[in-house]
């Protein structure tokens, strides 16, 4: 409820207010599962803060411009305000809700409240949206500081009782089989737990994260994507927040900047998103378009389990099914191995994401994935193929993280963890393991699957 800029401008009139979420899945991208269970919980959160505050919360389902414009004629609302999101199904509902609320004479406000700066202040010589993100980060820079996020109100007046939908009636959460006790584990949804984790990052992680951040053995990053991803903080409180602890304590000044340039990228990615609405299913770079991907069912069900034999790509997607987020390091160099080694659709890998991450984005998940294939913006070279050894033994030394989410090589000494393919026949038969049993055979060799890779970019660079 914080700088909440819409909720801040409807307390301020005096009127009672209502606060309605609308749970429309043709607004833009639906939510997958693991995002749908956020969801249920930042509702229940939200619900109960509004409530502590006197105020009145509405669930309703359907087509949010009808939804919110029969609320509007239900209750006698003289104004309906809301936060805009910056892309292309939000705008389109957005113009339909305002003719809507014209013919009843209803008054009509919306306000940024999702970005740091809106797309319309960055853009490039010739008008259009930048595809570089250092340029455009230094264009975000130049613009100073965004407005100061705005306090939460202290109580909000009632409105006369409405109906509304149950939260239970939307079955957002699984039932059977639920599979989402590693994320109740894991997450506390809601503002407040996102505030003290913004807090926790700030205080103890931030001093370290330029070191830290790309180990996943390592507590090094704020995870704070999903409270992001689901509105729970606005990218402002975020901002002002670090730049306060950052003039606090100098020390920890390299972290927070390298964090808030961390924080550009999921700006820069929104408005990518929206300039491209088709960022999750085509590629940005249209040479793409005729790549040789291959159909491979079961290099895929073996890579969405953790079943692929590289420890390092195996342990990432055990934690994703698990938590429903990955460390971004590995997140690169799974996403590298499935396009790669496997010459796997990069959208099979976007839309795998899509439903297992809690933080799934609509505009990060598809342009990383781009990114990582090479066909987005700002896209990584094409020669780059992730070593999943290497990036095992570099990121994660000891084996602390695959231990923990790969536990059938628990015992295998850190020289080998990352290839235990390598093991001689005591060391394997010391550590447990029967390869191909107990844990599978690399599913591809990394040479050769190098050498293919690149001859099928090679193909496409030729034409």
């Amino acid at each position: 409820m914080s700088d909440h800029p819409a909720l801040h401008a409807a307390t301020k009139s005096g009127a009672p207010v209502i606060c309605l979420y609308v749970l429309d899945d043709a607004a833009g991208r639906a939510p997958g599962g693991a995002a749908r269970w956020w969801l249920a919980q930042s509702l229940r959160a939200l619900g109960a803060d509004v409530a502590a505050r006197g105020g009145s919360f509405v669930l309703r389902k359907g087509p949010a411009a009808r939804v919110i414009a029969d609320l509007a004629r239900e209750s006698g609302a003289g104004g309906v305000y809301w936060n805009a999101v910056a892309q292309a199904q939000h705008q389109a509902i957005e113009k339909q809700l305002e003719a809507a609320l014209a013919k009843l004479g209803v008054d009509s406000q919306s306000f940024p409240g999702d970005l740091l700066v809106p797309p319309a202040a960055i853009r490039n010589k010739e008008g259009r949206g930048m595809r570089v993100f250092t340029p455009f980060w230094r264009r975000v820079l130049s613009l100073g500081d965004p407005p100061k996020p705005l306090p939460a109100p202290k109580e909000l007046r009632p409105a006369s009782k409405v109906t509304g939908d149950t939260l239970e009636s939307w079955k957002l959460e699984p039932t059977t089989p639920d599979w989402a006790g590693g994320l109740r584990d894991t997450w506390t949804p809601g503002e407040t737990s996102a505030r003290a984790r913004l807090r926790d990052f700030l205080k103890h992680a931030a001093r370290g994260y330029v070191r830290d951040r790309d180990r996943p053995d390592h507590k090094g990053t704020s995870g704070l994507s999903p409270h992001l991803r689901f509105g729970e903080l606005s990218p402002r409180q975020v901002w002002h927040a670090a730049r306060f602890a950052a003039a606090e304590n100098p020390a920890i000044g390299s972290g927070i900047e390298k964090f808030l340039s961390e924080l550009g990228w999921r700006e820069f990615c929104r408005h990518l998103l929206h300039d491209h609405p088709n960022l999750a299913t085509e590629n940005l770079q249209t040479s793409f378009d005729d790549f040789p991907w291959k159909s491979d069912k079961k290099a895929l069900t073996a890579w969405q389990r953790g079943r692929t034999g590289y420890p390092i790509v195996d342990a990432g997607l055990r934690e994703l099914w698990h938590t429903g987020v990955m460390h971004n390091r590995v997140r690169m160099v799974v996403a590298s191995f499935l396009i790669k080694h496997l010459l796997i659709d990069w959208r099979d890998g976007e839309a795998w994401f899509w439903d297992t991450l809690v933080d799934a984005d609509a505009g990060s998940n598809p342009a990383n994935w781009q990114w990582v294939a090479g066909c987005g913006a700002d896209a990584a070279p094409y020669f780059r193929v992730f070593n999943p050894v290497l990036q095992g033994e570099k990121f994660d030394p000891d084996g602390t993280y695959v231990r923990r989410w790969v536990p059938e090589l628990k015992d295998m000494p850190a020289k080998l963890i990352h290839q235990p393919w390598q093991a001689t026949p005591i060391e394997l038969a010391s550590a447990g393991i029967t390869l191909g049993k107990t844990y599978p055979q690399p599913i591809v060799d990394h040479a050769k699957g190098r050498e293919r890779a690149l001859a099928a970019y090679a193909k496409i660079r030729k034409g």
